[in-house]
């Protein structure tokens, strides 16, 4: 028997039999795609699982080395992720900018801060193993954005809508767009290091072409606005990274807000600080007390029973409410 089946067999030993089937299902059958960041709430949805057997089997696939478990900031405003670590530990920055939204977030445990699984090298190779060799489209769609965006399936017939150039930028390089600009608001980004530029083009067109240089680095310097005209542009990009970029120019219209607008439930931290199998077995992954992260809904529970600390301890704080 191959590892993967040997993981799975071990799988089906510690998790619920329906879960753990289904998660083999998805890995046998699914595109790269739909194993990288999984969603496991939506997951739950279209496998007809229950939610918390789900998540308990996730975390079963983690532990046992079948999934990479990821805490992923997001922001609430395009849903783009702004940081993502192994650890919840790590997020700890008191603010987090997204230069896309030209706008800073305090993160949240229920609102700000994703769990995803993406499935290991062990198990199943996939696309996004190597992030920098994703095309344009599936960039965006597999890093840039969180798993609470619903990528519809003609997003990349989308991308060829409102995205009027786009370039793939080797490190220490530079490349020249040449490109006519519409009578809208575009937004030149590059969704490895979240530089951003806004155009604002109006006014009367004009043939004169007009020229623009643009520095991408890890700086992630405040997002400003240039004013341009409708008419030709000859654009200057230049990599100052170590790391393949993929700058493009998007119109800021109906289309890309309506994409942005489709969101979907997705696995909060402060959901999954709440299940017991994760307490089980992330004991130690707990919030410290320097963390500058918010809750905005708590439920405090008091209780008077005898022996409740022994009971809490012995069958788990979700358990015991529930008795």
């Amino acid at each position: 028997m191959s590892e993967a089946g040997n993981l799975f067999t071990l799988l089906r030993q510690s998790a619920d039999l329906e879960a753990a089937g289904a998660i083999e299902e998805l890995v046998r059958d699914a595109p790269d795609r739909d194993l990288c960041r999984v969603n496991v709430i939506d997951f739950a949805r279209r496998s007809g699982v229950d939610e918390e057997r789900a998540i308990a089997a996730f975390l079963h696939a983690a532990r046992l080395g079948m999934f990479e478990l990821s805490w992923n900031v997001l922001c609430p405003g395009c849903g783009g992720v702004l940081d993502t670590s192994t650890t919840l530990k790590s997020v700890n920055k008191e603010e987090y900018d997204c230069a896309l939204c030209a706008a800073g977030y305090r993160p949240t445990l229920d609102e700000m801060v994703e769990v995803t699984f993406t499935v290991s090298r062990r198990v199943r190779r996939i696309a996004a193993h190597d992030p920098h060799e994703l095309p344009f489209a599936e960039y965006f769609r597999q890093i840039f954005w969180g798993s609470g965006i619903n990528i519809p399936d003609y997003f990349e017939q989308l991308v060829e809508e409102i995205v009027l150039d786009q370039v793939e930028l080797p490190p220490g390089e530079k490349a020249l767009l040449s490109l006519q600009l519409p009578a809208e608001f575009v937004i030149v980004v590059d969704p490895v290091t979240h530089g951003t530029q806004f155009l604002d083009v109006k006014g009367e067109p004009t043939r004169e072409r007009q020229n623009l240089s643009l520095v991408f680095d890890r700086l992630r310097a405040p997002t400003g606005t240039v004013t341009l005209r409708p008419g030709p542009l000859r654009l200057t990009l230049e990599n100052r990274t170590d790391t393949r970029l993929l700058p493009g120019l998007w119109i800021a219209g109906d289309k890309l807000h309506e994409l942005l607008g489709r969101r979907r439930p997705f696995l909060t931290a402060k959901r999954l600080l709440t299940n017991q199998v994760f307490r089980d077995i992330y004991g130690t992954d707990t919030i410290d007390v320097e963390q500058r992260l918010k809750i905005t809904s708590l439920t405090f529970l008091f209780t008077d029973l005898k022996g409740s600390t022994e009971l809490y301890e012995r069958v788990g704080d979700l358990v015991a409410f529930d008795l």
